[in-house]
């Protein structure tokens, strides 16, 4: 199933749009997983920032699981499991690590030359600061794992972090396992890392990354690598029962199962997506070269759903004439409300 997929996604005419929907689809479906509900559309529209209400905790979580997606595969197949690419993707570098320390109060003086040197002297600190963002930065695209600053914050309830609980440790061990799924078949080896995460649980506030950090795992080995494999979309078909048996040959087996759902997802998805793009460039016929209408095809077919500002955004028209193209094209309303209307493919 995963090569038959790999094979259809590569050659297909409407690829591109499959891999874009497929992180929107796979974000919300992690979150359902690990127990809670976005919906689609929330998420559509607060990455396009046409949020139509403020964003919830969860939707800014699903928001980071499609940024972790987009940054994974537009990265190497191998850079999210070395050293510099967890630590990015963990948050460990560009974190709110930064001390906040209290500068000293200045003797009383009435000449005012000190006090303009002491102005002087603040923007030279802000100054050195943003440099230093600015090294750390270009470390970070130069493949390097920049070393973070020390945390003085005094935190005596463990609030930020869990001194017990040693996620570069745990990570470590994590990446361990590595080396023997490579021995291993791709999928089987994958269904191992998976156990290992779920077991060893390396990031708390970031368990949602172990499914993902699996997917650049199948592409790094040769096994899906025409896109980033949606695989939380066959885990929420698994009962939860399975998915946490204490019999390790359980878990594994429901992994497997996992990756064949998705993969037949995958496989169907692409069928709904070619026959809805023959169909909407039916509408094409007769009209002028410069036509909008393509553009609309392709914003449709990347993304779940779209509103009237995202297309106009995309196609460079008004609100007003999103919506006629829209209306031209046929497709079909999915929200069932007055405003902050949506539009895609069923």
């Amino acid at each position: 199933m995963l090569a038959r997929l790999d094979e259809r996604v590569l050659r297909h005419v409407v690829g591109d749009g499959f891999r874009e929907r497929g992180h929107f689809f796979d974000a919300v479906a992690a979150l359902w997983v690990g127990g809670e509900l976005v919906h689609i559309e929330d998420l559509v529209l607060h990455d396009a920032h046409v949020d139509a209400r403020a964003p919830t905790h969860e939707l800014t979580i699903a928001h980071a699981v499609l940024r972790a997606r987009r940054r994974l595969w537009n990265a190497e197949p191998d850079w999210g499991l070395g050293t510099a690419g967890l630590a990015v993707l963990s948050g460990d570098i560009g974190d709110a690590e930064e001390t906040v320390t209290l500068r000293p109060m200045p003797v009383e003086t009435s000449a005012t030359e000190e006090d303009d040197d002491d102005d002087g002297d603040d923007f030279g600190m802000d100054f050195s600061e943003i440099d230093a963002v600015i090294a750390r930065s270009g470390q970070v695209l130069d493949g390097k794992t920049p070393q973070p600053k020390a945390v003085t914050m005094d935190d005596p309830l463990g609030l930020i972090r869990d001194d017990d609980w040693d996620e570069n440790e745990r990570l470590e061990n994590w990446r361990a396992v590595i080396h023997e799924a490579d021995l291993l078949p791709p999928a089987l080896g994958a269904a191992v890392l998976f156990d290992a995460w779920e077991r060893l649980e390396p990031l708390r506030r970031q368990h949602w990354l172990g499914s993902q950090l699996v997917s650049a795992y199948l592409r790094r080995r040769g096994k899906v690598t025409s896109h980033l494999f949606c695989l939380n979309t066959g885990l929420k078909s698994v009962r939860h029962e399975r998915r946490r048996s204490s019999d390790r040959s359980i878990r594994l087996m429901a992994f497997l199962e996992a990756m064949a759902l998705s993969a037949e997802a995958g496989l169907k998805e692409l069928d709904r997506l070619s026959l809805a793009k023959i169909q909407m460039e039916r509408r094409l016929k007769d009209r002028r070269s410069n036509s909008s209408l393509p553009g609309v095809i392709e914003i449709v077919l990347a993304r779940p759903i779209v509103s009237a500002s995202m297309v106009a955004r995309h196609v460079g028209v008004t609100s007003r004439g999103a919506l006629n193209l829209v209306a031209e094209l046929g497709v079909r309303e999915m929200t069932g409300r007055g405003r902050y209307r949506g539009w895609g493919i069923l």
